[in-house]
Formats: C-alpha cells, sequence, structure tokens
C-alpha cells in the first residue's frame, strides 16, 4: 500500500526555501508553474512535499532553513504519517551529543535500515540515565527523521535538538501545565538555598529547570520525577548534557505523591514549581500518610501536600524552595496546616513575585522558603515577609507612606521584569533574616520579619503584600510631607501643560453642514503602493534555538495596551512566538488590532518606538511620505466611526485593518489636518499625565491624613465650616 505523500503548509515551505511567508505567496501568484495545493482548504492550502523541493531546485532555490526547522518540518511529517512520536527520540539526542561531528556524519550517511539498527544501539547505551527507554525501537521507515536529529545534533547542539523533540511531542500529546519555569527565577530558587547542598530533589521537575540552575551553584547530585515521561525523559538528557559536573543524574516518571520513586531519599534541599489547583492529588488514598507532620491537607490543598513532601524529603535542617500560588497563603481549607507550619518553625519566609514572573502569567506567584526542624534546635518566632513588586521595574523600594505601587503591567500579560533588581531584594532580604532573624531590621512596604505570635489568628494570612504594609510608626511625617509636595508640584506643571495643550487645539466650524469627501480602504491604498500593512503573527510555541552563536539584545515590545495607555513599548518579545515580528520605524501608524472604550485607538511612531517590535494585538500601516501625511492617517484610522465600520464580533470587537477608510486629500490638505491630530494627540497625552499625578497625590494624601502623618490646615476648617456641612 503506498505511503500517503507528505504534505506542508505554506509557512513551511517559507522555512524549508529560507524565505519569507509574503515571499511564498508572491510565489503563488506569479508563477503559473507553482505546485498546486494537494489538500488542506482555500484559507490554508497544503501542499505536496516533493513537488514543492522539486520546483525549488528547478528555480536554484536551495534549502535555507536550520537543522532545527528541518527537524520540526519532518517530525510533523513523521506524525502524519502515524509513525510513533518523538519521545522515543529523546534519548538518542544524548547518545548522538555524545559522538564526534565526524561520526555524526558517517551514521547520516548509512543505508537506512543499518542507520536504524545503530540508533537501537545507541539508546541502548544510554537506557540507565534516561527513564523509559526500553521501548524504542526504530525501522528502516524512519530514517528520513533519525538522520534529521543526527544532523541537528551535529550542527546545533544536544539542547536545540532536544527542545525541538519535547515541543513536538508535548503538541502531540496535548499534556497539560508543562510550563518551564523561567531561568532567573530557577536561578533565584536556588540561590535561596543557603551553602551548596549536595543532593537537591526536585519531585515535580518538568524540563529540568530548576535542578539545572542546582548545578549551576555546585550541586553534585541531581534528583527528579515527574508524571509526564516526556518531560522526565526531557529532563534526564538535558541534566546530563548541561550538567557534566554532576556525578549523579537520576531522573524517573511517576506521580511523587502516590508513588515515590525516591522514598528512602534524604536531600539537602528541595527545588519545586509542583502543579496547582489538582483536585486528583491523592487526598483519598493518602490520607493517612506519614508525610503529614503538619496536618491532613484538605482535598482543595494540593500544595499544601507537596510542601509537607518536600519537608518529608530533606534531613533535619535542610532547605526547600517552593513556588506556589499566592492563593495557598489565604484559602480557609488550608488555614490549619498553615498554622502548625509557622507554629513549628518549618516555614521560613514568603515572597511575593510581581505578575509575569512565571505561568499564570497574570498573577504574581509566591515562593515559600522552608526548613525542616532541627530535633533540639534553636526556636524560631517569626516569618520573614519580602514583597519584589517594586523592584519588578526598578522603582526602588516604595514610597515614603509605605504603599504598594500599582504592578506595571505591558503588552501581553506583563512588563518586562528587572530580575536582577527581583533577586537582590530577595536574596539580601533573606540572607540577613537567615543570618540574625532577631535583629534583622526590615524596611517598611518591601520586607518585615513577622512574629509567630501575630500571625497565628484565625486566618493565618501568609500574604507578604498585608505583612509588610507600612504601620503608622513606619511613615515619618515630614517625609510623607515632602513627598505630597513634590507629587502637587508636579501636578500643577502638568495643569499648565493641559491647558496649553487645550490652548493649542484650534478649530474652524465647517459652516452649515459637515465636508464630505471621497473615500479610500486601506486595502486599496496598499494595493495602490501608498501604504504598507504589516501584523506579527504568531507561530507555534517552540523553544529558543541555541548554539548559533551570541544572543542578540532582546527587543522591547509595543502592544495594544501601551497605545491604549500612552507608553513606551512595555511587552516582551519571549511572548510573541515569532520570528517575523515587524520592527517599528518612525512615522509608522500603529492601530490597536481589538477596539474598546479607554485610551487612543492609533498614534504615529516616534524615536521611543523605534526600533521595538510590533505586538500580536497592534496593525502598522507604513505610509509613503510622498503620498501619506503619517498624523494625517493616523487621525482618521483611529476615528470612532472608523473603528466601528471595519469591527467584527460581538462581545470582542477585532478590527479589519483593510476595511478602515482614508479621505482622499491633496497632500498639502493632508499636512493640515496631519497638525490637528497631532496636537489633539499632544492634548491626550497631557491629560493622562495629569491625571495620573493627580490621582497619586489624592493618594498620597488620603492615606497620609487617615495615617496620622498629615494634618488637616486651619483655613481648610475655616472653608469647611462656612460652606455648611454637605458638600455641593
Amino acid at each position: 500500500m503506498p505511503q500517503p505523500s507528505a504534505q506542508v503548509t505554506a509557512a513551511e515551505i517559507s522555512r524549508i526555501a529560507g524565505v519569507t511567508r509574503a515571499t511564498v505567496s508572491n510565489w503563488r501568484r506569479r508563477h503559473d508553474d507553482f505546485p498546486a495545493p494537494s489538500g488542506g482548504t482555500e484559507s490554508s492550502p497544503l501542499y505536496d512535499l516533493e513537488e514543492v523541493r522539486a520546483w525549488l531546485a528547478a528555480r536554484g532555490q536551495a534549502a535555507a532553513a536550520s537543522p532545527a526547522e528541518e527537524l520540526r518540518t519532518v517530525l510533523r511529517l513523521h506524525a502524519q504519517s502515524g509513525k510513533p512520536g518523538a519521545s522515543d527520540l529523546l534519548p538518542l539526542v544524548l547518545a548522538a551529543a555524545r559522538r564526534t561531528p565526524d561520526e555524526l556524519t558517517a551514521l547520516a550517511n548509512l543505508p537506512d535500515a543499518e542507520l536504524a539498527e545503530h540508533a537501537d544501539d545507541a539508546v541502548a547505551d544510554v537506557a540507565d540515565v534516561v527513564p523509559a527507554t526500553d521501548t524504542a525501537r526504530f525501522t528502516p521507515d524512519e530514517a528520513t527523521v533519525l538522520r534529521a536529529l543526527l544532523l541537528c545534533v551535529r550542527d546545533q547542539g544536544g539542547e536545540v535538538a532536544l527542545g525541538v523533540l519535547a515541543e513536538r511531542e508535548l503538541e502531540d500529546s496535548a499534556a497539560s501545565g508543562t510550563y518551564r519555569t523561567p531561568e532567573p527565577l530557577a536561578d533565584l530558587m536556588a540561590r535561596l538555598v543557603p551553602g551548596a547542598p549536595a543532593r537537591v530533589l526536585d519531585p515535580a521537575c518538568g524540563s529540568g529547570s530548576l535542578l539545572a540552575a542546582a548545578a549551576r551553584r555546585g550541586t553534585s547530585a541531581l534528583y527528579g520525577q515527574d508524571t509526564v515521561p516526556v518531560q522526565a525523559r526531557r529532563s534526564a538528557v538535558s541534566l546530563t548534557l548541561t550538567a557534566p559536573e554532576a556525578t549523579t543524574v537520576t531522573v524517573r516518571t511517576g506521580d511523587s505523591l502516590r508513588t515515590d520513586a525516591f522514598a528512602d531519599l534524604v536531600a539537602d534541599a528541595v527545588l519545586c514549581n509542583p502543579p496547582y489547583g489538582d483536585r486528583d492529588w491523592g487526598h483519598d488514598e493518602l490520607a493517612y500518610d506519614p508525610r503529614w507532620a503538619y496536618g491532613f491537607p484538605a482535598r482543595a490543598e494540593s500544595e499544601l501536600a507537596w510542601v509537607q513532601h518536600a519537608l518529608a524529603h530533606l534531613e533535619p535542617g535542610g532547605h526547600a524552595v517552593m513556588l506556589l500560588p499566592p492563593a495557598t497563603a489565604t484559602r480557609a481549607s488550608g488555614r490549619r496546616v498553615r498554622a502548625e507550619l509557622v507554629r513549628a518553625g518549618a516555614l521560613r519566609a514568603v515572597l511575593a513575585l510581581p505578575p509575569g514572573a512565571a505561568t499564570p502569567l497574570h498573577i504574581g506567584l509566591h515562593l515559600w522558603v522552608l526548613q525542616r526542624p532541627e530535633p533540639g534546635g534553636p526556636e524560631r518566632k517569626s516569618v520573614l515577609f519580602v514583597d519584589t513588586a517594586d523592584a519588578a521595574v526598578g522603582s526602588g523600594s516604595g514610597t515614603a507612606s509605605g504603599t504598594a505601587r500599582t504592578r506595571t503591567r505591558g503588552g501581553g500579560r506583563s512588563a518586562a521584569l528587572d530580575w536582577t533588581a527581583i533577586s537582590e531584594r530577595a536574596v539580601a532580604a533573606w540572607t540577613a533574616f537567615a543570618a540574625d532573624p532577631d535583629a534583622f531590621e526590615g524596611e517598611a512596604g518591601v520586607a518585615r520579619a513577622v512574629t509567630v505570635v501575630d500571625l497565628l489568628d484565625e486566618v493565618v494570612d501568609l500574604t507578604p503584600a498585608r505583612q509588610v504594609r507600612a504601620s503608622r510608626a513606619d511613615v515619618d511625617p515630614d517625609e510623607l510631607s515632602a513627598e505630597v509636595e513634590a507629587t502637587r508640584r508636579k501636578l500643577v506643571t502638568a495643569a499648565k501643560s493641559l491647558d496649553q495643550a487645550g490652548q493649542n487645539a484650534e478649530w474652524s466650524p465647517a459652516g452649515t453642514s459637515a465636508r464630505e469627501w471621497r473615500t479610500a480602504t486601506a486595502s486599496d491604498l496598499a494595493r495602490g503602493g501608498a501604504l504598507t500593512l504589516l501584523r506579527t503573527v504568531p507561530e507555534a510555541p517552540r523553544r529558543a534555538e541555541q548554539g548559533d552563536g551570541a544572543a542578540a539584545e532582546p527587543r522591547p515590545v509595543l502592544t495594544g495596551s501601551d497605545i491604549a495607555r500612552g507608553t513606551g513599548p512595555t511587552g516582551d518579545a519571549a511572548e510573541l512566538r515569532s520570528e517575523a515580528a515587524a520592527v517599528i520605524a518612525v512615522g509608522d501608524v500603529l492601530v490597536r488590532a481589538v477596539a474598546s472604550d479607554g485610551g487612543a485607538m492609533a498614534r504615529v511612531a516616534g524615536e521611543e518606538e523605534a526600533g521595538a517590535l510590533l505586538g500580536l494585538h497592534v496593525h502598522l500601516f507604513r505610509p509613503d511620505p510622498a503620498r501619506l501625511d503619517a498624523w494625517f492617517l493616523a487621525g482618521f484610522l483611529g476615528a470612532e466611526d472608523n473603528i466601528a465600520g471595519a469591527s467584527t464580533g460581538s462581545s470582542v470587537l477585532h478590527i479589519s485593518p483593510g476595511r478602515l477608510r482614508v479621505p482622499l486629500l491633496p497632500l498639502e490638505e493632508q499636512r493640515r489636518y496631519g497638525e490637528a491630530f497631532r496636537r489633539v494627540h499632544e492634548l491626550r497625552v497631557e491629560a493622562q499625565r495629569a491625571t495620573r499625578l493627580a490621582e497619586e497625590t489624592a493618594r498620597l494624601l488620603s492615606g497620609g491624613l487617615t495615617g496620622g502623618q498629615l494634618l488637616p490646615s486651619r483655613e481648610t476648617a475655616g472653608v469647611r465650616g462656612r460652606g455648611g456641612d454637605s458638600p455641593r
């Protein structure tokens, strides 16, 4: 029976040929001999791979895809033909990485049958390192994917090949909760463990990020377990490749709570980012488990089960650092266990991270630092609480009032974080507290040591933001008064600028009736060459490839939220999931892709935005300056009626950029409108600035008056008395 023909998308053709997707679209339109679609739909056609390769070869268009891209394409076709998944190939990455480039080249040149046989032998050689490798058996039909893997390891390294295989397998298996712990966060968690522990366990190791961070700090024995087989294999291979100094790397597959693969292991430290909100963690069958030394966790408290699992694996005095959701610190169902952890001295510190530190990105997660009590050890009378929210954007240590500032969120989900500042604040506070808890001097609104007695109330709330909040005694009245005065002066200056901007926005009536003009759609203007339409399209999630030389400095990303708020680019390039994001230039017109009532819909890029990447939910219009004025274009594109006419959807209104209409006016007249729209933009910016300063001034005054640091003036009281008791 003939094998089904391999089919590829237009995006895959662009990667194979090393061109953009726009180039592939041009080939389809301009070359009659371009292969006809062999499947798919009209909007997403599929093409025969061999026909495409033959067409490219006939045109002298050599394949320019990187080995990693070639491996991705071959893997998709491999799965498309019903062959085994990528998981069986993971051990082969480790086996290949142990060979020289010449040896890999020789293997890739073997006949299909011999190549499959050598691959089986190579996997058998690493069976003691990679869990569940006994199922890996290769056939001659898999020679194509075996060769692509060997060449990827040879040219780009084992870590790149490993990432490609893992991302493919996770997509195929629809595994949930398989989120990689960001490297800066993993390093921070490893730094919070005092000293250099020899044995570190991660009972929910995922891809091995936390164990790799421990290895970078000198740990020699690494132990991990994960319930997702592909993650366990990936972790074993990755750690063996990247931590050669570790003498022991042991990773097992399975549920650590139900079937602990390291039941007899006593570790020096535990690092863990466990699954959250898992009601099926084994509540019923583990009711009498000896690990629950601090109380049997409720069904909704899987995180507290993981906390006690970690403590059970520690030697007396050993430390555990856990990444947990903020609800663990407050849920009523966990109050009793939290109280026992505090009372016994097992909980040493809780550190709040800003939103965006790790998945889920929309909430600020917590780090719990735990220490297994030592028999006859010192009594622990307090718990450290640290809030790193201000450090996230390098804003310093907070205001004199001690009130936590609003966390800054940017584009896709969160602003780019200042991990250096976050880590320095967290480590400095924890190091000082661990050295001498009784002598620790906190910082209002940032860090505070709270006594066990104060924590053991009817709630046992372990939320850092509440515990570090400044008390009345912490705020100096003179400092607060000076801060209020400085903010008030900025507000007065902003109000004057707003008044000037309002006077600059001049206009005159059009007469007895509104002016009318002929219009053209943005699509028509693009076809005529008057402007270019660009948008960043996300691709399939993938791991960043390594081994291609020095990493480029990350660019900021301009998002729809930035346009609405009138701020500079705040998005994170890692969230784009696209290698072809447009780069913004001065004079580009940027329009939000989703309509909403708040803030501006469009603006013109200036020097601040130049060089930033275009966010996922922003349309870019690049006008020809000889035919279109940028501010004229921005003003009409962002008009309320224009946006409404080009929107689709009900609850969420998506903008169809090609349907937006623009008046057809002479360039000189466009410039007059453009200058008017530029002044309107300045008015909006000044209004937003004045509003922010007014809110900040009011917040400081209100907090100072209610906290006792500020007193109302006698003149205020006099005016109040003459005006009556009720505000008008």
